[in-house]
């Protein structure tokens, strides 16, 4: 199985990212409202049988519920990726991270940084995407649980099931 551990944006935050331009660019590939999610740690490919280990980890990662904020602007997270950042995971994100170390792929070692992707770039200049970045947005959310996600690719885009819902204690 294919795994990341995220947090699901609920409906009124997702109808916020829905107002952002997205503009017809060659080589932008955005995302849909399915996949809008903020990963916390992708683990890559894993056995089933780890499952109920990777949960039980990811289950004594946090508070009992902490505030997530989107914004306030889209922004280029590097120079393929259009994304907004989600602030207030400081804490639960590395403790996840941290907490699912010896699961999957090895973490990266670098500072966590929330976000949610918007699109994939190939090719694409800074000033095509002039319509969407800067573009504000505000909206928050209180985040009470984690989601263990499966990753179904395809050449139409990532399909993403929860196999887990993690409730923060």
């Amino acid at each position: 199985m294919r795994l990341f551990v995220a947090v699901w944006p609920p409906a009124d935050v997702l109808t916020a990212v829905a107002s952002i331009p997205r503009p017809s660019v060659v080589g932008a590939r955005w995302t849909t409202e399915a996949q809008w999610h903020v990963t916390l740690r992708f683990l890559g490919e894993v056995e089933d049988d780890v499952l109920p280990s990777i949960v039980s980890a990811v289950a004594g990662t946090g508070p009992a519920q902490t505030s997530a904020r989107l914004g306030p602007a889209v922004e280029l997270l590097n120079p393929r990726v259009v994304s907004v950042p989600v602030a207030g995971l400081e804490a639960i994100g590395p403790a996840v991270i941290e907490a699912t170390a010896s699961f999957g792929r090895t973490p990266e070692h670098r500072p966590f940084h929330g976000h949610l992707t918007l699109a994939r770039l190939k090719g694409v200049r800074k000033r095509d995407l002039a319509g969407v970045l800067g573009s504000a947005i505000d909206a928050s959310w209180t985040v009470d649980e984690l989601h263990v996600l499966r990753s179904f690719l395809s050449p139409k885009g990532a399909r993403y099931e929860s196999v887990a819902a993690v409730a923060l204690t």
